[in-house]
């Protein structure tokens, strides 16, 4: 998540209220140094090595990295035809990625002409994060996307009382469960598993991918004669931001009776809210 996305202020449904009108809700966009060095590698080349990145936030879309040419191995990259078009960018070149009998179609963009009242993005080439085996920031594995400065994650304890229930049957409850606080994101509350029905798990063959928290696995959950799929997950091995909820199980909100303290919690309206599986 980011300024841009879930309830950040330039988000799709702000958590909070300005005290003047924005000019505009769609096309906002926050050009910014990035001093943090990055690296990208394919098959076994360093494609990018770079400490001079800019960091672009776009309304509604993940932060993503431009990296100045003279910090790409420009010789590794090819034109491609392929052309797409941004309304508040211009038109972008795209290039593809060879190294030996490998290539990486279209793995890379670029705006040689940016439009009026764009980011200076001339000189800067983009990668998509998937296509190119490895990113390094600084000397450290960074997975899913770029991590934006801005998100953050806090995990507490709480002795709240916590329910969750499906279909009108408790499935966890607890008055330890941590909490988990991520930008843009409704709170999570993770239960210990002793304090969930795991009669009512069904395993899952989902995994998702969190920048800040690590790879999830899931769980379905029996409810009745039903089974609702990946309605809970947990981190085995999570990344540094949530080493304490691990083992721990979590619920989507959207798709649950969540009560806390005996107050049922509006369920919010996210990404997760339109799609049966998880996107993240």
């Amino acid at each position: 998540m980011s300024l841009t996305l879930g309830t950040g202020p330039f988000g799709q449904a702000p958590g909070g209220e300005f005290n003047f009108e924005l000019p505009k809700r769609k096309g906002l966009i926050y050009f910014e140094r990035f001093p943090r060095r990055m690296r990208a590698l394919f098959e076994g080349e360093t494609v990018v090595d770079s400490t001079h990145a800019k960091l672009l936030h776009e309304q509604g879309l993940l932060p993503m990295l431009y990296f100045p040419e003279r910090e790409v191995r420009m010789d590794l990259l090819t034109p491609s035809d392929h052309r797409t078009h941004c309304p508040w960018k211009g038109e972008a070149s795209h290039w593809s990625l060879a190294v030996g009998d490998r290539v990486s179609e279209n793995a890379a963009w670029s705006y040689p002409e940016p439009i009026d009242g764009a980011p200076p993005l001339a000189g800067h080439v983009a990668f998509y994060w998937d296509r190119v085996d490895r990113w390094l920031e600084e000397d450290e594995p960074t997975i899913g996307h770029v991590r934006d400065p801005y998100h953050r994650v806090d995990v507490l304890d709480s002795s709240r009382h916590v329910r969750v229930s499906v279909g009108g049957e408790v499935v966890a409850e607890s008055s330890r469960a941590r909490a988990l606080f991520e930008t843009g994101l409704p709170t999570r509350w993770y239960f210990p598993p002793e304090d969930v029905r795991t009669d009512a798990l069904v395993a899952s063959d989902t995994h998702t991918t969190c920048t800040y928290k690590g790879i999830a696995s899931y769980w379905s959950v029996r409810s009745g004669e039903e089974i609702e799929q990946d309605l809970a997950w947990f981190y085995p091995e999570p990344r540094h931001d949530a080493e304490r909820v691990t083992g721990y199980i979590a619920f989507f909100n959207e798709h649950v009776d969540l009560e806390v303290d005996g107050e049922l919690a509006e369920r919010p309206q996210t990404q997760w809210s339109r799609r049966r599986r998880p996107v993240r």
